[in-house]
């Protein structure tokens, strides 16, 4: 028996929790630091002289740097240690927020966008991999859970904190207390994450687009891609809505923000079970919710306390959705999930940059409500594909 236990104990790999800690704070900052300009986006476009569609337009430079990142970064690394991969993902994002704290124009913020943009897209593509090499293969979903809760806990305070931040000590300082928790994640790395020494798979870039020709892969990645870009070209300009249409005080402001991040953290505990109950209806329920929640903001718009209980609604569907889309990519490419989550980075990424850029473009040139109605359109047009795909896969 004894000798049994001793094999056993030699062929399981050791977990490097503290590795998995460690990239769970730099998951938090990489959330923060993406979507920290939508709760700054009026004091940050004022400063810079330019408007508030242009300033969104931050987001949407990130997300197709991203975008990009994640489809090549693989192919780019080689065989380069994933460690020092990762540690210099984190030096980026942590360079991308000094620079915008101190960004003279619009250019130079614009440009730290970017950056923060490579940072995202390579560390999320490597994300599960990596999981998978720091712990034992049935302690995985355990990491990765652990990776997005730190995803979750950003989402309920980067906005709120964001704002009430801006309020106090400006915009730019707002960023600046980033920095701290980026250098405690790089050091904390550099301590927790054992070396990874590159190694080839059979994802290369051929083969992950090569999925495409799957009609299940298409039509469910062009679905998931119409409710990401309905999603961020009504969220991306909600903190110019509150000002201008509801006329929230500061305080007010962070409280909703704070409730739509409360809510969200609730989806995200909640959805789980709903998926297991009925997948496909509630990939279909999600964005017909939030389409019929944009339309109601139109009308209602000027009643804090209904815009309140709507951001709320909106706050609990939107985060909850993505757990539904990994869990599809799981279901659909088990034995190409690695190569399909490459591609629903790339996609998700996408469609934040062009939902931004367009609901952005509707902001300045026909008003909110033009924005409002995008986001509802797109968010249908996504609730129409998912049923398509859920009659292809039966």
């Amino acid at each position: 028996m004894s000798t049994l236990s001793h094999a056993t104990s030699q062929h399981e790999e050791p977990a490097h929790w503290g590795g998995i800690f460690a990239m769970t704070l730099c998951v938090f900052v990489l959330i923060a630091s993406e979507f920290m300009p939508v709760s700054l986006l009026t004091p940050l476009a004022g400063d810079l002289g330019v408007t508030e569609g242009l300033a969104g337009q931050g987001i949407a430079i990130s997300g197709a740097l991203a975008v990009l990142t994640s489809l090549f970064l693989s192919r780019l690394a080689g065989n380069m240690n994933r460690k020092h991969l990762l540690l210099g993902m984190t030096i980026l994002m942590a360079l991308s927020g000094l620079i915008i704290a101190f960004a003279p124009n619009y250019p130079t913020y614009m440009t730290a966008r970017a950056l923060i943009g490579i940072a995202i897209g390579g560390f999320w593509s490597m994300s599960a991999a990596t999981a998978i090499r720091l712990v034992p293969s049935h302690q995985v979903t355990r990491a990765l859970a652990i990776f997005n809760g730190g995803n979750a806990l950003a989402t309920v305070v980067a906005a709120p904190l964001g704002s009430y931040l801006g309020a106090t000590i400006g915009w730019r300082g707002a960023f600046l207390c980033l920095m701290p928790v980026a250098v405690a994640a790089f050091i904390w790395q550099c301590f927790s994450l054992p070396d990874m020494n590159g190694r080839k798979n059979g994802a290369s870039g051929e083969s992950v687009f090569r999925l495409f020709r799957q009609p299940v892969v298409s039509v469910g990645l062009m679905a998931c891609g119409l409710f990401f870009m309905g999603q961020f070209a009504l969220f991306t300009y909600v903190r110019p809505f509150l000002e201008t249409v509801t006329h929230v005080s500061a305080s007010g402001l962070s409280l909703i923000l704070l409730t739509i991040g409360i809510a969200g953290f609730v989806g995200t505990l909640l959805v789980a079970l709903v998926l297991n109950a009925a997948f496909y209806l509630t990939l279909i329920a999600i964005p017909l919710l939030m389409a019929a929640i944009a339309g109601a903001l139109i009308l209602t718009g000027h009643s804090v306390w209904i815009v309140a209980l709507l951001s709320g609604l909106w706050g609990m569907l939107a985060t909850a959705a993505p757990t539904g889309w990994w869990t599809w990519i799981a279901r659909t490419l088990p034995e190409s999930a690695e190569a399909g989550g490459g591609l629903m980075v790339a996609v998700i990424q996408l469609a934040i940059a062009l939902g931004s850029t367009a609901g952005g473009i509707a902001f300045d040139r026909l008003g909110w409500q033009s924005t409002f109605a995008l986001s509802g359109i797109l968010l249908l047009s996504a609730a129409v594909l998912t049923f398509m795909l859920s009659r292809i896969h039966r």
